[in-house]
């Protein structure tokens, strides 16, 4: 029920901006970009606070402001994987006798306008906050607690993916104006944020399913790819690497050393 709220509550606001021909960089725009936008977290709060007593609202919220539960190892990794994968794809691209690493529009603009890196730090710090209150916060508990953690991040990323469908028709967004919609690059976004949502679980689930550590991930993953450039089909495909990988090593029922699934302190624990 929940992901049918997210989903169809943003569309309920990025759908007409299609039909009205808007555009997000306009003042009606932008006010549906971000109401959209706010419907994951903002529905995720609301099923908390429907599903769970005070002791799993009271755990929702220390998730999202505990830095202890990310701890310094996972803090690094959440740091250096983002941008191993930029900096990886850039090198590759290069042996592979592409142009490599090219610096994102914002910071070749940077030194003239240095309004230009703002899309940049948009995109690194709003929208994950106000989707990973709902995706990870409250999702992704609940379909652990029915499928296995690696069946729950591939319906995650599926459904992660089709929220961002109705971008791609509404200029003025990264989707539309970057990307495109049924090119090459579209399918590799929509492929590639399954992925991720792999990769997001590991990490969520070995910080003691803490919600601010995957606000910042979501974040550098989105900082990172905005001011370091590299070629969609190395970048993406080295996020499957690295999914496939985790999977590996971590194993696909838990992503954790642990052999149960982290979740929350239902109403029915002891």
């Amino acid at each position: 029920m929940y992901l049918a709220v997210a989903v169809g509550g943003t569309w309920l606001f990025w759908l007409p901006a299609i039909a009205l021909g808007l555009q997000f960089d306009s003042a009606v725009g932008l006010v549906l970009l971000l109401v959209g936008l706010a419907v994951p977290g903002v529905a995720g709060i609301a099923f908390v606070y429907l599903v769970y007593d005070e002791r799993g609202q009271a755990d929702f919220w220390n998730r999202v402001v505990n830095p202890r539960r990310v701890g310094l190892r996972w803090l690094v990794v959440i740091l250096l994987v983002p941008l191993g994968i930029s900096v990886l794809a850039g090198l590759a691209d290069l042996l592979l006798g592409g142009a490599g690493l090219a610096w994102g529009e914002g910071v070749t603009e940077f030194g003239v306008n240095p309004l230009a890196i703002l899309p940049a730090l948009f995109f690194a710090t709003l929208p994950p906050i106000l989707e990973e209150l709902g995706w990870r916060g409250y999702a992704l508990d609940r379909l652990q607690l029915k499928w296995s953690v690696l069946s729950a991040s591939l319906i995650l990323g599926v459904v992660w993916a089709l929220w961002h469908l109705p971008l791609f028709f509404i200029e003025g967004s990264f989707q539309h104006d970057a990307v495109g919609f049924a090119t090459t690059g579209f399918w590799l976004f929509m492929a590639g944020i399954v992925a991720l949502s792999v990769a997001f679980t590991w990490i969520y689930n070995n910080t003691e399913r803490s919600i601010l550590g995957i606000i910042v991930l979501h974040g550098w993953v989105n900082f990172t790819a905005e001011i370091i450039v590299a070629p969609d089909l190395l970048y993406y495909g080295l996020w499957f690497v690295l999914a496939a990988a985790i999977v590996a090593t971590w194993g696909a029922k838990t992503m954790t050393a642990a052999p149960e699934v982290p979740h929350p302190p239902l109403p029915t624990d002891a």
